[in-house]
């Protein structure tokens, strides 16, 4: 056998039915951090059809403990995520079809995406963000599958319409924490134990094999402590997402500033910021700038700033919303 998935084709669950599904199958994966460039690069491997990548960030050193996809030019050129895995993702399969964004992922754009996928895959760190992806997936019949890691620990679910309840459903009683890998940090084994109970559930959704029961996956790589619980009767009665269908995520009008979860830096975006209108700004105040194929980088005052091209900017070292609108009125008007 010289097919490059011959050691998948002999495994009996997956074969040449099963390859064959999976060549013809889309994935969408929001984020492509430590846990999104991993379950990219698997899917890639394994063969998937199509994948829609969507990450608003751009490489750093900081990144390359455990964000495995990535290396050092990619952190010395700020490539942004998205950029960086189709170079790496292409030359690892040339024969998949790779579209990327290098966007926030905002109701509009999960929309778009999920109207040719056939699978939603969480790669970000975020609620709110995975919120958007449950309504998206829900509305649009698909299946998704959640996944997270901080410190030692991991967790993995797939909410599939129909047949599971929604990521809201089990929001209360999911174990609340405000840790971040930003705040409390990340150890490599603990990205690679959610991503592999996450992409082996994608394999199995993808080549119609995912059946009941239904599980929430969390476990500790430190401790070597694993548990599963069924989440098929957890549906709650009056959720907005997967019982009454308002979908409120697909609905609500975005802030034009956020914060990152857990890092020292807000995202704006103001569509009058194109890349002519800054570097002109710039200019005109003297103040000195790097321009790359992917942004405009300065400093304003302590503040590092990067500017893209659709109007989306990102502030280092400003934790607050209303210093970061000041800023980007002190500079534009």
């Amino acid at each position: 056998m010289d097919n490059r998935y011959s050691r998948q084709l002999l495994y009996s669950n997956i074969g040449e039915r099963g390859q064959e599904l999976l060549g013809k199958k889309t994935a969408v994966i929001v984020g492509l951090g430590a846990l999104g460039s991993l379950s990219s690069e698997m899917l890639v491997r394994a063969g998937v059809g199509k994948l829609i990548l969507i990450d608003r960030d751009y490489v750093e050193l900081t990144n390359l403990q455990r964000q495995t996809l990535y290396n050092e030019e990619d952190a010395a050129l700020k490539k942004p995520k998205a950029v960086a895995a189709y170079d790496k993702l292409t030359k690892i399969n040339s024969g998949i079809d790779i579209e990327v964004h290098v966007a926030h992922c905002d109701a509009g754009l999960i929309e778009s995406v999920a109207k040719e996928a056939d699978l939603l895959l969480d790669g970000t760190d975020n609620f709110d963000t995975r919120m958007l992806i449950n309504d998206a997936a829900f509305k649009y019949k698909l299946p998704w599958i959640y996944a997270a890691c901080v410190e030692g620990s991991y967790s993995s679910a797939a909410f599939v319409p129909g047949k599971t309840p929604c990521f809201r459903c089990l929001t209360p009683v999911l174990p609340s924490t405000t840790l971040t890998c930003d705040t409390a940090g990340i150890i490599s084994p603990a990205v690679h134990m959610a991503v592999s109970n996450q992409v082996t559930t994608a394999i199995k959704i993808l080549t119609e094999q995912f059946t009941a029961p239904y599980h929430m996956h969390i476990g500790n790589v430190w401790d070597m402590d694993y548990m599963k619980f069924d989440i098929g009767n957890m549906t709650e009665s009056t959720c907005p997402t997967c019982q009454t269908k308002e979908y409120p995520e697909m609905n609500r009008i975005e802030s034009n500033a956020m914060k990152f979860c857990g890092r020292d830096m807000i995202q704006v975006i103001d569509g009058r910021l194109t890349e002519n209108v800054v570097t002109k700004t710039l200019e005109q105040a003297d103040i000195a700038f790097k321009k790359t194929p992917y942004f405009i980088e300065f400093n304003y005052g302590d503040t590092r700033i990067v500017s893209f091209s659709n109007g989306r900017i990102l502030m280092h070292n400003v934790e607050n919303l209303n210093k970061a609108r000041t800023i980007v009125n002190q500079l534009f008007g």
